[in-house]
């Protein structure tokens, strides 16, 4: 089992940050390798509501399906995996910090099949993906304030 924990601030409001990412269809303005999501019911932050997700890793095409597990507005947003090349755990926490918001993620990822895959190099690539990731969510995130005023 691959655990991962990261965070970066993003100067902007808690509630903002926290509606971007919790929106399945926004992940493809700031996850590599995330082509489209979006969420397979109407229900927007009700725990056991599933989104699904196309992407590549590690050089393959993959369609999975997730079951939001956590959602708390402004506070906590998490899901798991039922589908793809990964069994997963992802929360995000979020919290006030330094006129920003601080956004931790913790991550839990097993291969289904891990003659697929190496775990040395799927966990330096999934570190370096979430810090790209991480990075990407701040710029992105951060221009739309600039673009707004």
């Amino acid at each position: 089992m691959i655990n991962i924990n990261t965070n970066t601030t993003i100067y902007r409001p808690i509630n903002q940050v926290f509606d971007f990412v919790s929106t399945p269809e926004n992940d493809f303005q700031w996850q590599f390798g995330t082509l489209a999501s979006s969420r397979l019911s109407r229900e927007v932050g009700v725990i056991g509501s599933f989104f699904r997700s196309i992407g590549h890793l590690m050089g393959r095409r993959n369609l999975s399906t997730f079951e939001l597990t956590e959602y708390e507005p402004g506070k906590k947003y998490g899901f798991k995996s039922l589908s793809g090349p990964l069994n997963s755990h992802i929360s995000y926490t979020f919290e006030m910090s330094n006129g920003g918001t601080k956004v931790n993620i913790s991550t839990q990822v097993k291969a289904v099949d891990l003659s697929q895959f190496n775990e040395n190099i799927l966990e330096k690539m999934i570190r370096k993906q979430l810090r790209e990731n991480l990075a990407l969510l701040k710029k992105v995130l951060e221009a739309m304030q600039i673009s707004s005023s």
